[in-house]
């Protein structure tokens, strides 16, 4: 293909991505569909709770940061995927040309399974991809760099859970397609259910509500555990902890839970985070011209 063919689907997907947002704004898709209002109305009702029946009493209902994490929320979701996925579509002609295509990593068909059964499996299975890259981000420092921006949450709240740098997106998403790609024949038009599941248990795990799930709390992860996965003091030998996003099994199968106590008065952050950038902008830049610093 030639350049020009690339450049029409980049800005093709570009507009046509606009066109979706808005028309999710306008009210002009399912309501089911609607991740824009989705996420509204899910971030008011974790709020709601947090105003409730708050674990840190001494919170305030704005608390710190509060308007920039409610920013990343729509920047991340929304902005910043538009863009994102122009970049994608443009990759996928590129893929077919070698050979490869969404079928080819397939292990498994689940074509014939019946859909609460697809949605299982693709929910366990993304949600392990997620788990090894969230410790890939912890693991080696250039990574660490960028994934700082979401530890430079100081005071936990329901919209620090989408709190991250731009290029998590970029490293995340080729690895969450992989893991779509392993199941032959699953069709992705009813993956919004697990998307909203996704998005309520992370801003229940984010929240300033203490939540254990009981007996649950082996599988489902929560906001006691999660907040000692954003903790400034770590055990000593690890360089991270409680690395799940939706499901603490992996933490307790690989042994990378922690949880010593649940007064949820814990300091929060990483060795130098009051010296990192307060603003959007130092942090949308922030892991490319910094010093390579634990």
């Amino acid at each position: 293909m030639s350049l020009d063919i690339y450049f029409h689907i980049l800005t093709n997907t570009l507009v046509e991505t606009l066109q979706w947002t808005w028309s999710l704004i306008l009210f002009e898709v399912p309501w089911y569909t609607n991740y824009f209002w989705g996420l509204i109305l899910i971030s008011a009702l974790v709020w709601g709770l947090e105003m409730i029946v708050p674990w840190r009493k001494n919170q305030a209902v704005f608390r710190k940061d509060f308007w920039l994490d409610g920013w990343y929320m729509f920047f991340n979701f929304f902005i910043f995927s538009i863009v994102i996925s122009g970049v994608y579509r443009v990759l996928e002609p590129l893929f077919e040309t070698i050979g490869i295509t969404l079928q080819s990593f397939a292990i498994v068909d689940i074509s014939n399974w019946a859909i609460g059964w697809q949605l299982v499996v693709f929910f366990i299975i993304l949600d392990f991809v997620q788990w090894v890259t969230h410790i890939l981000l912890h693991k080696f420092d250039f990574l660490w760099q960028y994934h700082k921006v979401h530890h430079s949450v100081l005071e936990m709240g329901f919209a620090a859970h989408l709190r991250y740098h731009w290029m998590e997106n970029i490293i995340y998403k080729p690895l969450k397609t992989f893991g779509v790609m392993i199941l032959g024949g699953f069709e992705p038009e009813h993956a919004y259910i697990v998307h909203f599941i996704a998005i309520t248990i992370g801003h229940f795990n984010h929240a300033n509500i203490k939540i254990t799930w009981g007996p649950l709390r082996y599988v489902l992860n929560n906001p006691v555990m999660h907040l000692y996965h954003h903790a400034y003091d770590l055990p000593k030998g690890t360089f991270g902890v409680n690395f799940g996003i939706s499901l603490s099994v992996w933490d307790y199968l690989f042994k990378t839970n922690y949880l010593p106590e649940d007064s949820g008065t814990i300091r929060l952050g990483f060795e130098g985070v009051t010296r990192f950038p307060k603003r959007f902008f130092g942090q949308f830049l922030y892991g490319f011209w910094t010093k390579k610093t634990k």
